[in-house]
């Protein structure tokens, strides 16, 4: 399945070495002001380009609205979106083919498509996919906005140094003013020579993000089958490389006594609410109100510099790759953007199913 969402449905194609990728968006209402420069301001903030070992290829990214959209307001009718591939470099992957990359998804594409499979930069399986769902997701945050709600990240491992500081959600926004978004700016320090050392040594590292949603009204959730916490998670996981997930303080939670756990129930403003938020914003698959927040963990990319054993599958006889091509030492900052992302677009798609947000009608 290349489409994700029930009211607020998105449907990515494209691979990574083809003339683009891209992404059709149904569900929207009619009268969301929206632009190809707000889908780029959101593209922009994958980049960084700054660091160059995260994203080598740093390619500036066209993007054209084909449908949906008419003088800077949509329609109503599904927007398509598509964003170019201008400078891919297929070369470095031509001694790649029929040699899977160990612990990349070349190996289980050729287990189930055959020869079939574009292996070039990753084909389907690449992380450059994702910026078809950032372009969604710049969409659903505007969706969300119409309800007050927002969605923010940060980093908070990366290759093996934690974060060790105690934080807000504006600290969280804030901290997309640093080179990495990172709330502790020790542990940035240290992550940045963890990324230098990485490619010196022609290596990857892996780490952890945490995505904020505030402003979620409660109610939003269906039992058993339409879990917003479930929905959330099979979103986080269609992002490459993602390996766990903890909601709410997660493992630590899991390790308390329940009279520490519960999260008390008090009054304020004349509504019912929790005192604390151990829990992270669901309770039963429905959201309570309170801010919702989950951290996902992403492994090293394969692609690595080093000598690895695969096999030839041409011959079926065991050989040695070493990856000469462009590659980001690390998935996680991008990872992150994507994970915000999807969230909103999750998060939309619930609002929608709730009747909070009408695509039946226009906005203005």
């Amino acid at each position: 399945m290349n489409t994700f969402g029930r009211e607020f449905r998105i449907t990515t194609f494209g691979e990574s070495h083809g003339k683009a990728i891209g992404v059709v968006i149904d569900g929207v209402p009619a009268g969301l002001e929206l632009t190809e420069e707000d889908i780029k301001r959101e593209l922009e903030r994958r980049m960084f380009c700054h660091i160059p070992v995260l994203n080598p290829r740093c390619e500036p990214e066209e993007v054209e609205i084909l449908s949906g959209v008419k003088e800077g307001y949509t329609q109503g009718t599904p927007i398509a979106v598509v964003i170019w591939n201008r400078r891919v470099i297929s070369s470095y992957y031509e001694e790649l083919w029929m040699k899977p990359r160990p612990g990349h998804a070349d190996f289980a594409y050729y287990l189930k498509y055959g020869r079939h499979y574009d292996h070039r930069g990753g084909g389907r399986a690449s992380g450059r996919t994702t910026a078809a769902v950032v372009a969604a997701g710049a969409v659903a945050k505007k969706i969300l906005a119409l309800a007050g709600a927002e969605v923010a990240g940060h980093i908070v491992e990366l290759g093996g140094v934690e974060i060790n500081a105690s934080y807000t959600y504006e600290d969280v926004k804030k901290s997309w003013e640093r080179p990495l978004p990172v709330v502790d700016q020790q542990a940035l320090d240290k992550m940045l020579e963890k990324i230098q050392e990485a490619a010196a040594r022609g290596d990857s590292i892996g780490g952890g993000v945490e995505v904020w949603a505030v402003g979620v009204p409660p109610g939003l959730g269906e039992p058993h089958f339409g879990k917003i916490k479930a929905d959330i998670a099979a979103a986080a996981f269609s992002i490459p490389g993602a390996i766990a997930l903890d909601w709410g303080m997660g493992r630590a939670l899991a390790k308390m006594w329940g009279s520490e756990a519960n999260d008390p129930i008090t009054v304020a403003n004349g509504r019912p609410t929790l005192a604390t938020n151990k829990i992270g914003g669901v309770l039963g698959g429905i959201t309570v109100g309170t801010p919702i927040y989950f951290r996902v963990w992403f492994k090293p990319t394969p692609s690595v510099r080093k000598p690895q054993q695969t096999v030839d599958l041409a011959k079926m006889e065991p050989t040695t790759i070493e990856f000469k091509g462009r590659y980001d030492v690390s998935i996680v900052p991008k990872a992150l953007v994507a994970l915000e992302a999807i969230t909103a677009v999750a998060l939309a798609d619930h609002l929608l199913r709730a009747g909070l947000i009408r695509r039946d009608k226009p906005l203005s």
